[in-house]
């Protein structure tokens, strides 16, 4: 029987957020993934004896992996990965796994069916939970067209992952997860699947920080950064930032005054929706919204809650919680994006340090995640009853 120890692959690497964290928690990464030359360039900055996989994952098979890592199927403690969000991103076009990228993760899948991992850890956006398995365009849906068919309904294409994990002997579990619950500065929802090998269901991730007093906010965060040190940024155009001037920490487009709100927002003013995005300086006394990939974005606005400028790099990694003298390679935006995009390192090591607890038997509480979701029909079990597949 082989040994089974703390060593794991990790793919869609990024500027290795997750892995930041697993490393931390106690496992070893055998080797990275990742295809963006930037992100690259990070790991290899940071992590220049590790080896790294610089292509398209489908460019990798479980054969190559095994030989050129001298590994055994069933080895790996783990493999991780977060497959490309945005064939599933609720903030754009959804193809799901009809997408190119939707083919990624299928690959990411197979690989993980081949390798026969301990454990496996994918993380991905809430809109995984609605995705179709195929798309249908809107302009081919309404009363004078067919009814979609099993594929085109909404969580198809997460059904269709939990069913092929379960053929390679997967039990997996999953749950929408806030990062604020567990000391992320930052109010971020992701969904995170957990899954072992002829195992039990592995239990939720028990939350650090439940109550909203206990979040840490970016008072405690970056509050410390104002005046320590050269900050890394982009600007507001002169044709916005005379707006921002009007606002105090905590406020938006809301809190201008009445003459300006339509100069302000244009077109975006008859939008739906709440738009709270728009013109937001962010408050010193809450965590942050989700970064996302520019803190200039007009209906995402990350404004620094005090100073006439967005977020800054520094900023950025702060809040994500990666290590302080972290490096990131890249052109000011490529950074904003790989930590915008990347796992925040807190979150990475609790996720570790939970799989590790499993695996010794003393996880001892158990979470209900239903208690903490402003959503219905997040977690695994609520979900897959409210099907209509």
């Amino acid at each position: 029987m082989l040994q089974h120890n703390r060593r794991y692959l990790s793919f869609f690497s990024g500027a290795l957020g997750l892995d930041l964290g697993l490393e931390k928690a106690g496992l070893e990464v055998v080797a990275y993934n990742e295809k963006d030359k930037n992100c690259c360039k990070t790991i290899r900055l940071n992590r220049p004896n590790t080896p790294l996989y610089e292509c398209d994952i489908r460019e990798l098979s479980a054969a190559k992996l095994l030989k050129e890592n001298n590994l055994q199927i069933g080895e790996l403690f783990a493999i991780v990965g977060g497959p490309p969000c945005q064939a599933f991103s609720t903030a754009g076009r959804r193809n799901s796994l009809n997408d190119e990228r939707g083919n990624v993760f299928l690959h990411f899948i197979d690989l993980i069916s081949a390798l026969k991992p301990k454990y496996l850890v994918i993380e991905n956006v809430r809109g995984i939970l609605s995705a179709p398995l195929s798309h249908r365009p809107h302009n081919q849906r309404g009363p004078h067209s067919p009814p979609l068919n099993k594929d085109e309904l909404p969580g198809g294409a997460l059904a269709f992952i939990m069913q092929k994990l379960h053929l390679a002997g997967y039990t997996p579990s999953f749950t929408l997860y806030n990062t604020a619950h567990f000391g992320v500065p930052q109010i971020r929802e992701r969904v995170v699947i957990l899954a072992g090998l002829k195992k039990k269901e592995i239990p939720y991730l028990l939350p650090t920080h439940p109550e909203r007093s206990s979040w840490i906010s970016l008072q405690d965060t970056i509050g410390v950064l104002k005046n320590s040190r050269t900050h890394e940024h982009i600007n507001f155009p002169e044709k916005r930032l005379k707006f921002f001037r009007f606002l105090k920490s905590g406020e938006n487009w809301r809190n201008l005054p009445e003459h300006l709100k339509k100069e302000a927002m244009g077109k975006s003013i008859a939008s739906g929706g709440g738009r709270t995005g728009f013109y937001r300086r962010l408050d010193w006394n809450a965590p942050s919204p989700t970064l996302v990939t520019s803190p200039t974005m007009p209906a995402t606005d990350l404004c620094h809650p005090e100073f006439e400028r967005p977020l800054s790099v520094e900023e950025y990694a702060a809040i994500q919680t990666f290590p302080e003298k972290y490096q990131f390679h890249g052109k000011t935006l490529d950074k904003y994006k790989q930590i915008g995009n990347a796992v925040p390192c807190t979150f990475g090591k609790i996720i570790g340090e939970h799989l590790l607890q499993f695996e010794e038997g003393s996880l001892e509480k158990k979470f209900i995640p239903g208690k903490l979701s402003r959503y219905l029909n997040t977690d695994h079990k609520s979900w897959m009853a409210s099907l209509q597949l």
